[in-house]
Protein backbone atom coordinates (compact mmCIF):
# COMPACT_ATOMS: atom_id res chain seq x y z
CA UNK A 1 0.00 0.00 0.00
CA UNK A 2 1.86 3.12 -0.88
CA UNK A 3 1.77 5.83 1.69
CA UNK A 4 1.37 9.92 0.69
CA UNK A 5 3.45 11.81 2.54
CA UNK A 6 1.98 15.67 2.78
CA UNK A 7 4.64 18.41 2.90
CA UNK A 8 4.21 20.70 5.98
CA UNK A 9 3.80 23.86 4.01
CA UNK A 10 0.60 22.00 2.16
CA UNK A 11 -0.96 20.53 5.39
CA UNK A 12 -1.32 24.45 6.63
CA UNK A 13 -2.48 25.36 3.14
CA UNK A 14 -5.36 22.51 3.38
CA UNK A 15 -5.54 23.39 7.08
CA UNK A 16 -6.25 27.13 6.53
CA UNK A 17 -8.65 25.86 3.35
CA UNK A 18 -10.55 24.08 5.63
CA UNK A 19 -11.12 26.59 8.15
CA UNK A 20 -12.00 29.28 5.56
CA UNK A 21 -14.26 26.87 4.29
CA UNK A 22 -16.00 25.73 7.54
CA UNK A 23 -16.07 29.70 8.60
CA UNK A 24 -18.32 30.83 5.53
CA UNK A 25 -20.82 27.34 6.09
CA UNK A 26 -20.85 28.39 8.87
CA UNK A 27 -21.46 32.18 7.99
CA UNK A 28 -24.69 31.23 5.82
CA UNK A 29 -26.20 29.00 8.55
CA UNK A 30 -26.17 32.00 10.41
CA UNK A 31 -27.45 34.40 7.73
CA UNK A 32 -30.60 32.09 6.92
CA UNK A 33 -31.25 31.36 10.00
CA UNK A 34 -31.60 35.09 11.32
CA UNK A 35 -33.78 35.49 8.45
CA UNK A 36 -35.78 32.34 8.70
CA UNK A 37 -35.94 33.48 12.44
CA UNK A 38 -36.56 37.40 11.81
CA UNK A 39 -39.72 36.74 9.06
CA UNK A 40 -41.07 33.48 10.54
CA UNK A 41 -40.22 32.16 7.69
CA UNK A 42 -40.62 28.06 8.74
CA UNK A 43 -42.63 26.47 11.30
CA UNK A 44 -43.08 23.34 13.09
CA UNK A 45 -44.97 20.85 10.43
CA UNK A 46 -43.86 22.39 7.31
CA UNK A 47 -42.94 21.25 3.62
CA UNK A 48 -40.90 23.31 2.14
CA UNK A 49 -40.54 22.95 -1.82
CA UNK A 50 -36.97 24.44 -2.39
CA UNK A 51 -37.29 25.53 -5.83
CA UNK A 52 -33.92 23.84 -7.81
CA UNK A 53 -32.94 25.94 -11.14
CA UNK A 54 -29.42 24.15 -11.13
CA UNK A 55 -27.96 27.39 -10.27
CA UNK A 56 -25.44 28.58 -7.93
CA UNK A 57 -28.08 30.14 -5.53
CA UNK A 58 -31.03 27.03 -5.83
CA UNK A 59 -27.82 24.79 -5.18
CA UNK A 60 -26.81 26.62 -2.39
CA UNK A 61 -30.04 27.18 -0.53
CA UNK A 62 -31.21 23.86 -1.09
CA UNK A 63 -28.03 22.66 0.93
CA UNK A 64 -27.90 25.62 3.66
CA UNK A 65 -31.73 24.20 4.38
CA UNK A 66 -30.50 20.76 4.77
CA UNK A 67 -28.38 21.57 7.59
CA UNK A 68 -30.41 23.79 9.58
CA UNK A 69 -33.29 20.71 9.08
CA UNK A 70 -30.91 18.94 11.24
CA UNK A 71 -30.10 21.42 13.87
CA UNK A 72 -33.70 23.45 13.79
CA UNK A 73 -35.50 23.17 17.36
CA UNK A 74 -38.72 22.39 14.70
CA UNK A 75 -39.46 19.71 12.44
CA UNK A 76 -40.03 20.48 8.85
CA UNK A 77 -39.64 18.44 5.66
CA UNK A 78 -37.80 19.34 2.01
CA UNK A 79 -38.38 18.72 -1.19
CA UNK A 80 -36.88 19.83 -3.97
CA UNK A 81 -38.73 20.85 -7.24
CA UNK A 82 -37.31 21.64 -10.51
CA UNK A 83 -39.19 22.67 -13.56
CA UNK A 84 -37.94 21.73 -16.95
CA UNK A 85 -38.68 24.73 -19.01
CA UNK A 86 -37.56 22.47 -21.95
CA UNK A 87 -35.26 24.91 -23.12
CA UNK A 88 -32.59 23.73 -25.78
CA UNK A 89 -29.51 21.90 -24.77
CA UNK A 90 -31.11 21.63 -20.92
CA UNK A 91 -29.36 18.81 -19.45
CA UNK A 92 -32.00 17.43 -17.95
CA UNK A 93 -30.18 14.13 -15.97
CA UNK A 94 -28.18 16.33 -14.07
CA UNK A 95 -30.60 17.67 -11.32
CA UNK A 96 -32.52 13.86 -11.11
CA UNK A 97 -28.91 12.26 -10.31
CA UNK A 98 -27.66 14.87 -8.03
CA UNK A 99 -30.69 15.06 -5.96
CA UNK A 100 -30.35 10.75 -5.93
CA UNK A 101 -27.18 10.50 -4.70
CA UNK A 102 -27.93 13.20 -1.73
CA UNK A 103 -31.12 11.85 -0.81
CA UNK A 104 -33.73 14.65 -1.70
CA UNK A 105 -36.93 14.02 -2.37
CA UNK A 106 -37.60 15.94 -5.63
CA UNK A 107 -40.29 16.22 -8.41
CA UNK A 108 -39.37 17.28 -12.26
CA UNK A 109 -41.61 18.86 -13.63
CA UNK A 110 -42.08 19.51 -17.50
CA UNK A 111 -44.04 22.57 -18.64
CA UNK A 112 -42.23 23.59 -22.57
CA UNK A 113 -42.55 27.68 -21.59
CA UNK A 114 -39.93 28.07 -23.34
CA UNK A 115 -41.56 27.58 -27.17
CA UNK A 116 -44.11 29.99 -25.37
CA UNK A 117 -41.55 32.83 -24.45
CA UNK A 118 -40.04 32.33 -27.75
CA UNK A 119 -43.37 32.72 -30.24
CA UNK A 120 -44.61 35.31 -27.95
CA UNK A 121 -42.24 37.95 -27.01
CA UNK A 122 -40.30 39.51 -30.03
CA UNK A 123 -36.74 39.21 -30.89
CA UNK A 124 -34.15 41.58 -28.78
CA UNK A 125 -37.41 41.91 -26.01
CA UNK A 126 -36.73 41.11 -22.35
CA UNK A 127 -38.46 37.90 -21.70
CA UNK A 128 -38.11 38.19 -17.81
CA UNK A 129 -41.22 39.07 -17.12
CA UNK A 130 -43.61 36.84 -18.95
CA UNK A 131 -41.51 33.76 -18.27
CA UNK A 132 -41.59 34.96 -14.81
CA UNK A 133 -45.30 34.35 -14.42
CA UNK A 134 -45.32 31.08 -16.30
CA UNK A 135 -43.13 29.66 -13.93
CA UNK A 136 -44.53 31.04 -11.00
CA UNK A 137 -48.18 29.68 -12.01
CA UNK A 138 -46.46 26.57 -12.56
CA UNK A 139 -44.53 26.36 -8.95
CA UNK A 140 -48.30 27.57 -7.08
CA UNK A 141 -50.05 24.29 -9.03
CA UNK A 142 -47.01 22.28 -8.17
CA UNK A 143 -46.83 23.09 -4.48
CA UNK A 144 -50.79 22.37 -3.99
CA UNK A 145 -50.23 19.23 -5.80
CA UNK A 146 -47.69 18.46 -3.34
CA UNK A 147 -48.74 19.37 -0.07
CA UNK A 148 -46.31 21.98 0.08
CA UNK A 149 -46.52 24.50 2.53
CA UNK A 150 -44.19 26.97 1.87
CA UNK A 151 -42.18 27.52 -1.76
CA UNK A 152 -38.09 28.79 -1.13
CA UNK A 153 -36.90 30.92 -4.11
CA UNK A 154 -33.44 31.13 -3.89
CA UNK A 155 -33.03 35.13 -4.29
CA UNK A 156 -30.29 36.81 -2.77
CA UNK A 157 -29.27 39.76 -0.92
CA UNK A 158 -28.23 41.54 -4.23
CA UNK A 159 -31.30 40.55 -6.24
CA UNK A 160 -33.45 42.38 -3.73
CA UNK A 161 -31.75 45.58 -3.79
CA UNK A 162 -31.03 45.26 -7.43
CA UNK A 163 -34.97 45.30 -7.33
CA UNK A 164 -35.25 47.68 -5.32
CA UNK A 165 -33.20 50.21 -7.87
CA UNK A 166 -35.39 48.88 -10.61
CA UNK A 167 -38.72 49.77 -8.95
CA UNK A 168 -37.10 53.40 -7.92
CA UNK A 169 -35.45 54.54 -11.07
CA UNK A 170 -38.31 53.11 -13.80
CA UNK A 171 -41.04 52.54 -11.75
CA UNK A 172 -40.90 55.26 -9.38
CA UNK A 173 -41.81 52.57 -6.44
CA UNK A 174 -40.26 52.24 -2.95
CA UNK A 175 -40.54 48.64 -3.87
CA UNK A 176 -38.00 45.78 -3.48
CA UNK A 177 -38.23 41.64 -3.02
CA UNK A 178 -40.16 40.48 -0.02
CA UNK A 179 -38.63 38.18 2.27
CA UNK A 180 -41.85 35.67 2.51
CA UNK A 181 -44.99 36.75 0.61
CA UNK A 182 -48.58 35.41 0.42
CA UNK A 183 -49.91 34.47 -3.23
CA UNK A 184 -52.72 36.43 -4.52
CA UNK A 185 -54.85 34.16 -4.37
CA UNK A 186 -53.77 33.34 -0.94
CA UNK A 187 -52.83 29.49 -1.05
CA UNK A 188 -48.98 30.02 -1.44
CA UNK A 189 -46.46 31.20 0.65
CA UNK A 190 -43.39 32.20 -0.61
CA UNK A 191 -40.13 32.54 1.56
CA UNK A 192 -36.67 33.77 0.35
CA UNK A 193 -34.39 31.89 2.85
CA UNK A 194 -31.16 34.20 1.14
CA UNK A 195 -32.67 37.43 1.93
CA UNK A 196 -29.35 38.57 3.88
CA UNK A 197 -26.63 36.64 2.05
CA UNK A 198 -24.58 38.34 -0.58
CA UNK A 199 -23.41 36.74 -3.60
CA UNK A 200 -20.32 36.95 -3.70
CA UNK A 201 -20.29 34.11 0.01
CA UNK A 202 -22.58 32.17 -2.64
CA UNK A 203 -20.20 31.76 -5.14
CA UNK A 204 -17.10 31.32 -3.10
CA UNK A 205 -19.76 28.68 -1.34
CA UNK A 206 -21.01 27.26 -5.15
CA UNK A 207 -17.12 26.53 -5.83
CA UNK A 208 -16.30 25.09 -3.14
CA UNK A 209 -18.93 22.48 -3.69
CA UNK A 210 -18.47 22.44 -7.38
CA UNK A 211 -22.31 21.98 -8.05
CA UNK A 212 -23.20 21.01 -11.49
CA UNK A 213 -24.67 24.54 -12.74
CA UNK A 214 -26.83 24.41 -15.54
CA UNK A 215 -27.06 27.43 -17.16
CA UNK A 216 -29.47 29.21 -18.28
CA UNK A 217 -30.25 29.51 -22.19
CA UNK A 218 -33.67 32.17 -22.00
CA UNK A 219 -32.85 34.66 -19.35
CA UNK A 220 -29.02 34.40 -18.14
CA UNK A 221 -28.12 34.50 -22.47
CA UNK A 222 -29.75 38.53 -22.93
CA UNK A 223 -28.00 41.00 -23.02
CA UNK A 224 -28.09 44.73 -22.00
CA UNK A 225 -30.48 43.71 -19.21
CA UNK A 226 -31.66 46.63 -16.98
CA UNK A 227 -31.22 43.93 -13.73
CA UNK A 228 -27.34 43.75 -15.06
CA UNK A 229 -26.96 47.96 -15.07
CA UNK A 230 -28.29 47.72 -11.38
CA UNK A 231 -25.95 45.15 -10.68
CA UNK A 232 -22.85 46.92 -11.52
CA UNK A 233 -23.98 49.93 -9.74
CA UNK A 234 -23.96 47.71 -6.85
CA UNK A 235 -20.26 46.42 -7.43
CA UNK A 236 -19.04 50.04 -8.23
CA UNK A 237 -20.69 51.16 -4.45
CA UNK A 238 -19.41 48.20 -2.83
CA UNK A 239 -15.80 48.78 -3.68
CA UNK A 240 -15.54 52.58 -3.37
CA UNK A 241 -17.72 52.66 -0.24
CA UNK A 242 -17.35 49.77 1.57
CA UNK A 243 -20.56 49.29 3.79
CA UNK A 244 -22.58 51.04 1.64
CA UNK A 245 -24.91 48.12 0.08
CA UNK A 246 -25.37 46.74 4.10
CA UNK A 247 -26.71 49.85 5.23
CA UNK A 248 -29.22 50.24 2.02
CA UNK A 249 -30.43 46.48 3.28
CA UNK A 250 -30.61 47.97 6.83
CA UNK A 251 -32.61 50.94 5.25
CA UNK A 252 -35.40 48.17 3.70
CA UNK A 253 -35.91 47.14 7.30
CA UNK A 254 -36.06 50.20 8.99
CA UNK A 255 -38.81 52.95 7.35
CA UNK A 256 -39.91 55.78 8.49
CA UNK A 257 -43.49 56.47 6.75
CA UNK A 258 -43.70 60.35 8.49
CA UNK A 259 -40.44 61.34 6.80
CA UNK A 260 -41.41 59.79 2.84
CA UNK A 261 -43.87 61.13 1.00
CA UNK A 262 -46.53 58.86 0.50
CA UNK A 263 -49.36 60.29 1.82
CA UNK A 264 -51.69 57.05 2.14
CA UNK A 265 -48.75 55.43 4.15
CA UNK A 266 -48.89 58.50 7.02
CA UNK A 267 -51.93 60.96 7.83
CA UNK A 268 -49.92 64.34 6.39
CA UNK A 269 -53.22 66.45 5.97
CA UNK A 270 -54.34 65.67 9.82
CA UNK A 271 -51.55 66.67 11.49
CA UNK A 272 -51.97 69.02 14.78
CA UNK A 273 -49.79 71.08 17.15
CA UNK A 274 -50.22 70.14 20.45
CA UNK A 275 -51.51 73.69 21.03
CA UNK A 276 -53.82 73.32 18.87
CA UNK A 277 -55.74 70.05 20.25
CA UNK A 278 -54.97 71.18 23.66
CA UNK A 279 -57.49 74.43 22.48
CA UNK A 280 -59.95 72.26 20.74
CA UNK A 281 -59.60 69.96 23.56
CA UNK A 282 -58.74 66.91 22.02
CA UNK A 283 -55.86 66.68 23.58
CA UNK A 284 -55.25 66.95 27.81
CA UNK A 285 -52.78 68.25 29.14
CA UNK A 286 -51.81 65.17 31.38
CA UNK A 287 -51.63 63.22 28.05
CA UNK A 288 -48.81 66.01 26.66
CA UNK A 289 -45.44 64.14 24.82
CA UNK A 290 -42.39 65.08 26.38
CA UNK A 291 -41.40 68.26 25.99
CA UNK A 292 -40.21 69.71 22.67
CA UNK A 293 -36.27 69.78 22.68
CA UNK A 294 -36.16 71.46 19.71
CA UNK A 295 -36.37 70.29 15.68
CA UNK A 296 -36.06 66.40 15.91
CA UNK A 297 -37.16 66.21 12.13
CA UNK A 298 -33.73 65.92 10.58
CA UNK A 299 -31.80 62.96 11.83
CA UNK A 300 -28.04 63.54 13.17
CA UNK A 301 -25.12 64.69 10.86
CA UNK A 302 -21.98 65.08 12.22
CA UNK A 303 -20.90 66.44 9.29
CA UNK A 304 -22.47 69.64 9.25
CA UNK A 305 -20.79 72.56 10.97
Amino acid sequence: MQVIHISSDLQKKLDKQNYENNKLEKKLCRLVGQAIGDFKMIEDGDTVMVCLSGGKDSYTMLDILLLLQTRAPINFSIIAMNLDQKQPNFPNHILPEYLTQKGVPFHIETQDTYSVVKRVIPEGNTTCGLCSRMRRAILYRVANQLGATKVALGHHRGDILETFLMNLFHGGKIKAMPPKLLSDDGQNIVIRPLAYVPEADIIRYANQKQYPIIPCDLCGSQPNLERNNMKEMLKTWQKKFPGRIENMLRGLQNIVPSHVLDHQLFDFQDLATQKKLLASQELKSEELVKPFLGDIAFDDDNRCG
